[in-house]
């Protein structure tokens, strides 16, 4: 299984919520975006490395999430979110976590 799937048994009537979210790494600062239909498992794969991408910048905090209502808008949100204008908005909303700048 590739690392970041999550197949997910396909049953009538069964609705299944997909989520866009970022990551902060703790170690560099960076962010990552990504989706999932399990994101507190999704985060536990990053944080034990189980993903090569991030795996040397270990570990992660959850910044971002969004519902999306399926796999394909989940994965419209996630692209939206590596965009220029999405990572301006993770930005911000970081700056925001931190507290206004000092000397302002």
């Amino acid at each position: 299984m590739v690392a970041g799937s999550n197949p997910v048994p396909r049953s009538k009537g069964l609705k299944v919520m997909w989520y866009a979210y970022a990551l902060e790494s703790k170690k560099d600062g960076g962010l990552y975006a990504g989706m999932s239909s399990d994101v507190k498992k999704r985060l536990e794969q990053h944080n034990r490395g189980y993903n090569r991408s991030t795996r040397s910048r270990t570990p992660f905090e959850l910044l971002h999430v969004e519902a999306c209502s399926s796999r394909g808008e989940a994965r419209k949100r996630e692209k939206f979110l590596k965009s220029g204008k999405g990572r301006d908005l993770l930005k911000a909303k970081l700056a925001g976590k931190r507290g206004p700048a000092c000397g302002g």
